[in-house]
């Protein structure tokens, strides 16, 4: 075996850069996050030569030039004074490993000048070697890198198409603006601008500028604060009929921080579980403030992974703050009084419905040993596993929920008595004439999702007696999952007996069910568990909704549809059924007359 040896400064730097530096999407995030963090409220970022030349600009408060050999050099930073600063960490970067790092496998020019003096300071880095001149230029800086891993050929071998490689620079930079909207971002690929926003610290805005304001028409406001604890949580959600078809539209933030959280992701995940069809997710923007002490960003060198003190406080908090979102509960601050330092509410107005909200009396656990979701609700349920593989955070055993918050339901338009129903059509679909347009609901899913919401919201189940069941024969697996799972039929409504292994009978359905066959109703069922009696309770409740609702195909008084669309009306989550489709169709006034070629 050869004897040991002192690595050279410039290799180091290099094995450095394989953990830091991944591709260029990585350059262009490491400079960006430093402009931010200098301050800047202007950034302009262009590619060139096929992602292997970027040019990073801001106006921020430049480096002073006598700092600017430091800056390069291998853990050196502004942002860490003392050895406490560690666990206050309040900057996009701290680490002072990304210029060295770069430095080491591209040429760079950086160009600083900060406001307290006339001149600026050039420098040229190239192989890790660092020489400084004086220059003109105004205040801010320039950083331009030339021949990214020119000198690592191995990793420019296994770089991806240019068109590959920018559509992650896009996606690093559209993640940026989404979490900084204060600041003005401009992307070029080629010198022509792909992406810019006009940096107006207006979050909405900044959607329409990074998206479209189609995305913005589906948004919910996501808005919660606990006090006590020091958290906070701001931005928006879809709703649930606009869904997309992979979980690159989850922009989530710790401390405007871009994030790979499996709790932040596992709590949107649980509130969309029975608002979404399978393989749809939302469209999230969100950003949670937590003291920087109960959160760990120091896990990785990307400081995409973060770890927290209390990850069972945060999961509650961010799934019932979504969950009120999509319920229209938006929570209102006035200035604080000497009196009372806690948020108050607007009551001028006698139709707000001023409640305390909670998520159906249910808290979840994370069972520190199994990694193991659960939540607590007619007992124990296990709901998911393995959601926490790669966070080993220790976790409380005495969790405490976070301070219960009051939100006022958004003021809306007092309902008609009477809905402008159209009518029919093909008796499946309730025409309506609504103020936006012309509106279409699915009758079915409409009553289905009422259904839903009252069953799960009631504690005591009305049944009916049956004096008359047939005999229901199953198989010998279906058999012992119902007998294991008596009592969970029982809290819904549902009497079964058996009459031997494999025969059952009902003695009580709920009343809402009472007109239809038991045999279906435990057919469907035992085709929802499809072998898996995880959450069994939400599949019994699922099934019994949609058998007592109206079917498709059919026809219906006027008085039947006001019925279905009033009791529709008043659901918390009046998007999807409980299976994810959704319930209704506004085709605006604007895009009828459009059609006919009317002016409106």
């Amino acid at each position: 075996m050869a004897r040991i040896k002192q690595l050279s400064k410039h290799l180091i730097n290099q094995i450095a850069a394989g953990e830091v530096i991944e591709r260029p999407a990585s350059v262009v995030k490491e400079l960006t996050e430093n402009s931010i963090d200098a301050g800047a409220t202007k950034v302009s970022i262009e590619i060139t030569n096929e992602c292997r030349d970027i040019r990073v600009a801001d106006n921020g408060c430049g480096i002073h030039p006598d700092d600017i050999l430091l800056a390069f050099s291998k853990h050196a930073t502004s942002k860490l004074q003392n050895d406490e600063d560690l666990f206050e960490i309040q900057t996009l970067g701290f680490r002072g490993e990304a210029l060295a790092s770069i430095i080491s496998i591209a040429k760079l020019t950086c160009t600083t000048r900060t406001k307290d003096f006339e001149t600026g300071t050039k420098v040229k880095c190239e192989n890790s070697e660092v020489h400084q001149v004086e220059t003109g230029c105004a205040v801010g800086t320039i950083m331009e890198i030339k021949d990214l891993f020119y000198n690592v050929p191995v990793r420019l071998k296994f770089l991806k198409s240019s068109n590959t490689e920018f559509s992650y620079i896009q996606e690093i930079v559209q993640s940026i603006a989404l979490s900084h909207p204060e600041v003005s971002i401009e992307l070029k690929k080629f010198g022509k601008t792909v992406l810019k926003t006009t940096g107006q610290n207006n979050l909405t805005q900044t959607i329409k500028e990074v998206y479209s304001s189609d995305v913005t028409n589906s948004l919910k406001e996501v808005l919660k604060t606990d006090e006590l604890s020091g958290l906070k949580i701001s931005g928006f959600v879809s709703t649930p009929d606009y869904t997309r078809s992979s979980k690159k539209s989850y922009h989530i933030y710790i401390n405007s921080r871009s994030v790979k959280c499996p709790v932040f992701q596992k709590a949107i995940d649980m509130v969309y579980k029975n608002l979404t069809a399978n393989n749809k997710f939302p469209f999230v923007v969100l950003n949670l403030e937590i003291p920087p002490h109960d959160v760990d960003v120091n896990v990785h060198p990307t400081k995409k992974e973060v770890r927290y003190k209390n990850p069972n406080q945060i999961f509650n908090f961010i799934y019932s703050s979504i969950e009120a979102g999509l319920s229209n509960y938006v929570e209102k601050s006035y200035p604080k009084t000497e009196q009372s330092n806690s948020f108050q509410f607007d009551m001028s107005n006698s139709n707000s419905n001023v409640v305390p909200f909670t998520t159906d009396s249910k808290e979840i656990y994370v069972d520190e040993k199994s990694d193991t979701i659960y939540v607590s609700d007619l007992g124990m349920k296990k709901i998911e596993q393995d959601y926490l593989h790669n966070n080993n955070t220790p976790v409380q055993q005495n969790f405490e929920p976070a301070q219960t918050q009051i939100f006022a339901k958004e003021t809306q338009s007092p309902i008609e008595p009477d809905e402008k129903i159209i009518g029919q059509y093909h008796d499946t679909y309730i025409l309506i004439d609504t103020d936006e347009g012309l509106e279409i609901v699915d009758q079915h899913i409409a009553e289905e999702r009422y259904i839903y919401e009252k069953l799960k919201s009631e504690k005591n189940i009305i049944s009916q007696m049956l004096f008359v069941s047939d005999v229901i024969q199953l198989s010998v697996s279906d058999a012992a999952i119902i007998r294991e799972n008596l009592a969970k039929f029982e809290h819904f409504g549902f009497g079964i007996e058996f009459l031997n292994d494999t025969e059952i009978i009902f003695r009580k359905v709920p009343q809402v069910l009472a007109k239809v066959n038991p045999k279906d109703i435990i057919a469907d069922i035992l085709d929802n568990i499809e072998g898996d009696i995880d959450n069994l309770e939400e599949k019994i409740l699922i099934t019994s909704s949609c058998k007592a609702a109206v079917k498709a195909n059919t026809k219906l008084s006027v008085w039947q549809m006001q019925e279905i669309i009033k009791k529709w009306r008043t659901t918390k989550m009046p998007y999807t059924c409980p299976h994810g489709r959704p319930i209704s169709k506004v085709i605006p006034h604007k895009e009828l007359a459009g059609f006919f070629q009317r002016a409106k």
